[in-house]
């Protein structure tokens, strides 16, 4: 199975963005990754939000394929443990899932066009983080996901 990282904005901090680029080449080995940038909406004085994002968010979707499975990463998302990524993930796959894209919006968050196109929505915690920062996670949990399903040394999991 393929991955897309498809975000709002690229990262600015240099430690993300070599972050991203080792996370996307460990990806390679698990049917690969690619990372797509779409251009946020500038925000000016007395701009509305929900404008905002629904700008974005037509640009967001006009990047998926109609087969692509898309999960979405939303604060008020489902919270899943990294067992439950791997166990969403390997169901993925068994619905014959070609490409996998994982979204993450801007500073406003997504849409609700976006959400509703998503067959799973995501929190990686209930606190609100910058969208550069959700990505890394993003893609070390996918990582992760892929070596729990490989039985790969990397996750040691609850060791006591």
């Amino acid at each position: 199975m393929n991955h897309l990282l498809l975000t709002v904005g690229k990262p600015k901090a240099g430690y993300i963005a070599e972050g991203l680029a080792d996370y996307l080449k460990r990806l390679k080995h698990f049917g690969g990754c690619s990372h797509q940038v779409v251009k946020p909406e500038r925000a000016v004085k007395n701009s509305d939000p929900k404008a905002l994002m629904a700008a974005e968010g037509q640009r967001l979707l006009a990047r998926l394929k109609p087969r692509d499975a898309v999960w979405s990463l939303d604060r008020k998302g489902k919270a899943l443990s990294s067992e439950g990524w791997a166990q969403s993930l390997d169901q993925a796959r068994l619905d014959g899932t070609s490409r996998l894209v994982l979204i993450i919006g801007g500073a406003e968050g997504l849409d609700p066009a976006v959400l509703e196109r998503s067959s799973l929505t995501l929190s990686l915690s209930p606190v609100v983080m910058a969208h550069e920062i959700a990505a890394l996670v993003c893609l070390e949990q996918l990582y992760r996901a892929h070596t729990i399903l490989a039985g790969l040394p990397y996750h040691r999991g609850d060791a006591e």
